[in-house]
């Protein structure tokens, strides 16, 4: 009768800690596969204002203050290095804005004010006249996304924006990302 009355006690220990080794396996596999998992941070220019704007005939002069957002999913923070924010019209390079090194913190939106300077001579005399010229934007932000201070991925994020500028108002109409 102790001997049945023992059995039954290791049996049920050994069932316990069967038990705890399955359902500490399950948490470890929904960690990695839910915490663990790294996304590309999205980078968005948020808001476009236009401080100074002169256009003539063919000629377009500018300044610009973009608000570029860096949107981290992740659970650990996305360091990035400094990028270049160029700004074209129809494929031409009109200015550039440097978007500086920074660090978005885990689940957070990096908020960056960037000055650009625009200055063309490539306007089409048909886009002053009608005061609507549309420009792109256009940067790739590379970094690394750190999990717990242990991993370490490398993910590269794209800003790529079409805006259309009114010449006679002096502001932006549309500001559209993809």
């Amino acid at each position: 009768m102790r001997d049945e009355e023992s059995r039954r006690k290791r049996t049920r220990c050994l069932a316990c800690i069967a038990f705890g080794v399955i359902a500490q396996t399950i948490i470890i596999v929904l960690f990695v596969v839910i915490v663990m998992r790294v996304k590309t941070p999205k980078v968005r220019l948020e808001s476009v204002g236009v401080t100074t704007l002169t256009a003539s005939n063919s000629s377009l002069k500018a300044s610009i203050d973009a608000l570029v957002t860096v949107k981290n999913k992740n659970f650990g923070h996305y360091k990035f290095e400094s990028a270049k924010a160029t700004f074209s019209y129809k494929g031409t390079n009109i200015g550039e804005g440097t978007i500086s090194k920074d660090k978005a913190k885990a689940k957070k939106t990096k908020k960056i004010n960037v000055m650009v300077s625009l200055n063309s001579d490539k306007i089409t005399a048909s886009d002053i006249s009608s005061g609507n010229v549309t420009l792109t934007a256009y940067a790739k932000l590379d970094g690394k996304v750190h999990l717990l201070n242990i991993i370490k991925k490398k993910k590269s994020s794209e800003l790529n924006c079409t805006i259309h500028v009114d010449t006679k108002a002096k502001a932006v109409h549309v500001l559209s990302c993809k």
